[in-house]
């Protein structure tokens, strides 16, 4: 059984959740105390390598200020591992109406992927308001995003996608935007040297970059 988020929405865990590929499950809980104490508790693990899961279930399990999310989930059976694992939230590229079920199910809150308006007012349809923008640079951006705002306002955000600490102002300065995923702050090199003290400063510039932007 996994405690509440300390938010109702996952949009409003950080601005930036960082975007986590991890190869080795002993790299996740260090990995994750550098982040949670540059001010980045939202992590979110991509199903991505086979040591996913395991590094969720020991980040749940030994950073208890981390909030730890499942990426790239694109089946209901990878819903349920990533529940179980100790996932507190979900994220997909894409959804279908069988993920969709599977994720409201779940009992966690999910950010479906998005990338056309069909696709955001059909979720809207079924009564999903909060949604992953992706691939946000290639799906066009900032403009398209302000683009959507004016006709579907009800609808908010987390775009994920090609966003770096140069664009992810523009982001967050846009109304229907509440956080951006990206992993601009685990560059490869610094994850494969085990490098925390650099990735703890990097998610703390991210941090204070992300709160310059919404506090303005």
């Amino acid at each position: 059984m996994t405690s509440p988020l300390p938010s109702s929405s996952v949009l409003d865990l950080a601005p930036v959740v960082p975007v986590v590929v991890i190869d080795d499950a002993a790299d996740a809980v260090p990995l994750a105390r550098a982040l949670v104490a540059g001010g980045l508790p939202a992590i979110e693990v991509t199903l991505r390598t086979p040591a996913a899961l395991g590094a969720m279930r020991a980040i749940a399990g030994e950073v208890p200020d981390a909030v730890v999310g499942a990426g790239t989930v694109i089946t209901p059976e990878q819903v349920a591992e990533a529940v179980d694992a100790g996932a507190r939230f979900l994220v997909s590229p894409g959804w279908t109406d069988g993920l969709l079920e599977a994720m409201r199910a779940s009992g966690v809150p999910f950010l479906p992927g998005v990338s056309t308006a069909s696709e955001v007012v059909a979720l809207l349809e079924r009564g999903v308001r909060e949604m992953k923008f992706f691939p946000a640079q290639a799906a066009g951006g900032t403009a398209y995003l302000k683009s959507l705002a004016g006709p579907l306002p009800q609808a908010r955000f987390c775009p994920t996608g090609g966003i770096g600490p140069d664009t992810a102002p523009e982001y967050l300065a846009l109304p229907n935007v509440g956080c951006v995923g990206g992993s601009w702050m685990l560059p490869a090199d610094a994850v494969a040297d085990r490098d925390w003290a650099r990735i703890e400063r990097l998610a703390r510039a991210a941090a204070g970059l992300s709160a310059d932007v919404t506090c303005r």
